[in-house]
């Protein structure tokens, strides 16, 4: 059974393959703060966003979660991959798709449900991710969740607002940081 998650009208649930229309009309035309924030730096064409939502649903290496606003519109996805069954590990990222839909808390509550999914049911050791400097906001939603810093890549990217250089700040959490939080 697909795990399905509700809060004050939002919901995050597995993408279904009917919603791939939706979700590359929403990626044709990304909201430029988001790709900011994101790191997204190339344009993608219907065909290869579809293709990649398709791709969402093969293999046991990933789990993909939708955000659904309260009239079931796709508004962000928040996703783990690579996961590595082996090792228990695997790479978290989340998304907006526009950025009137941030500083709301969705973000914040997506983000606690896909890393208590990731724990609880996926039975991961560590979940890993990495937020650029000049995204303080995401680097707090993510403290916030339990995810603790672990290193900094100095002067890695550069911030398209105005040129200059930026940290690329990685962080985790660890299943028995999570098992604290729980407790």
């Amino acid at each position: 059974m697909s795990p399905v998650f509700r809060h004050y009208g939002y919901t995050l649930r597995p993408p279904l393959p009917e919603e791939a229309e939706e979700y590359a009309r929403l990626l044709v035309t990304p909201d430029p703060e988001v790709d900011r924030l994101t790191g997204t730096t190339e344009t993608f064409t219907h065909d290869a966003i579809i293709s990649y939502f398709m791709r969402s649903f093969e293999g046991d290496t990933r789990q993909d979660f939708l955000i659904l606003d309260a009239a079931n519109r796709i508004i962000g996805e928040s996703v783990i991959n690579e996961i590595d069954a082996e090792m228990r590990s695997a790479n978290f990222r989340i998304a907006l798709f526009n950025s009137k839909d941030c500083s709301h808390g969705i973000g914040s509550w997506a983000v606690q449900q896909t890393v208590d999914y990731a724990f609880s049911e996926l039975h991961l050791h560590r979940l890993s991710l990495d937020v650029f400097s000049f995204n303080p906001r995401a680097k707090h939603v993510y403290e916030k969740a339990g995810f603790v810093q672990e290193g900094i890549l100095r002067d890695a990217v550069i911030d398209p607002a105005d040129g200059s250089y930026a940290d690329i700040v990685l962080m985790a959490i660890l299943e028995d940081d999570w098992n604290s939080r729980q407790a």
